[in-house]
């Protein structure tokens, strides 16, 4: 009998909450509780929190803390970004530039503004899941009034040549927005290196709390407001602050980048060892993504002849918990559109594993992958009749 462990390989999708964060967090729940927006002293505390987290989130990104502001989350900074630019440039134009691998949280967005009279080019990418910057040159019009492409792929790990893309939009003066979800804690994302006017963070990827984010929004950026309502956040995003969540991404932040330097190396290195091991164990297998432009914790294979949520299930069964490209979660039966838009045929975008590691993972938990993944595999493809149909 399989020996079973519990490992943990979704961290693209969420982390656990650092126990520094939690114990950060804690007393805002409770004798720490006031409103930002009052004056008494119990309020003051949390005002002073707030701030404080802003100027760990600007010390993180390179940016200024003024130009920092705090959302509910990637979701909602992506939303933000992208309708209040187009809300606030619609004299301009009515043109947006993206790319056909974004989150959702972008390509929804840009589908919910396209119903309102807004036009949207969804870019190519190559095999590897990479936007060549003479694409985004060929986009654009006179009309463009945004460009939006992710730091990197919360799929497949590929990242972007971001500094280029940024000067392609910045030499016909349009911003630049990037959903930097997945970057924080992985490689420096520093937003002036980056050339990023809009950039998207969420706390619950690098061991914060879930239910909070900030949008960064370059001193100078025309850009609306995005929720009415009180004068919360320099009056650009109205409600009662989440002074714990807000605390809870302000430490995580500091944690993330200030152990980066020892983290992603190891990471590195663990991601390497799963491929080598998974594509020398396993025939009939592929690496989605850029083989080395990619995040250090990133894993994304492609296996022929078997399906995603199988291998899910037995993984799980063996106490591991990973992903898939496929839509096994939803009422959908498409592949992913990332998968897809790189070139994979719809059967082997199916039967795609995303394995994403994080800080508390060992050399033992690969190990263990490597020891149970090719036997699921093995008895997958031994019923299969994808395989019998080859």
């Amino acid at each position: 009998m399989e020996r079973k462990r519990s490992v943990y390989m979704d961290h693209a999708a969420t982390t656990p909450v650092r126990p520094e964060v939690a114990r950060a967090m804690l007393p805002y729940f409770s004798e720490r509780f006031g409103n930002p927006s009052s004056l008494y002293s119990l309020a003051r505390e949390a005002k002073e929190a707030v701030e404080e987290a802003r100027e760990h989130v600007a010390a993180a990104i390179g940016a200024s803390p003024e130009e920092i502001f705090f959302t509910s989350g990637g979701t909602e900074a992506d939303n933000w970004a992208i309708k209040g630019t187009a809300a606030a440039s619609r004299k301009k134009g009515d043109h947006i530039v993206t790319s056909s691998i974004e989150h959702h949280a972008v390509l929804h967005t840009c589908r919910s503004l396209e119903k309102q009279g807004y036009r949207v080019t969804y870019l190519p990418v190559d095999g590897y899941g990479r936007v060549e910057p003479e694409r985004v040159e060929e986009a654009i019009t006179d009309a463009t009034i945004l460009v939006s492409v992710m730091a990197a792929n919360n799929e497949i790990g590929t990242i972007q040549p971001i500094r280029a893309i940024a000067e392609v939009a910045h030499d016909h003066t349009i911003p630049f927005h990037t959903d930097a979800v997945q970057a924080i804690g992985a490689f420096p994302a520093d937003v002036d290196e980056m050339r990023a006017d809009l950039l998207a963070i969420s706390a619950h990827k690098f061991g914060g709390p879930k239910g909070t984010g900030a949008l960064y929004i370059r001193r100078g950026t025309r850009i609306t407001t995005f929720m009415d309502g009180g004068a919360q956040e320099r009056g650009r995003r109205a409600g009662t602050e989440n002074v714990p969540g807000i605390v809870g991404l302000g430490r995580a932040i500091e944690l993330a980048v200030a152990g980066m330097p020892r983290n992603a190396p190891r990471l590195a290195a663990m991601r390497d060892r799963l491929i080598r091991g998974i594509l020398e164990a396993i025939p009939d297998t592929r690496l989605n993504g850029h083989p080395t432009e990619r995040l250090p914790n990133n894993v994304n294979v492609a296996f022929r002849y078997v399906e995603g949520e199988s291998i899910l299930l037995m993984l799980d069964a063996l106490g591991v918990a990973a992903s898939t490209g496929s839509a096994c979660t939803s009422a959908s039966l498409e592949p992913s559109h990332v998968l897809t838009s790189c070139g994979l045929p719809h059967e082997e975008a199916h039967g795609s594993l995303r394995l994403t590691l994080g800080y508390a993972n060992t050399g033992d938990d690969v190990d263990y992958v490597l020891e149970v993944l090719p036997g699921i595999i093995e008895r997958l493809r031994a019923i299969s009749p994808l395989r019998g149909e080859a």
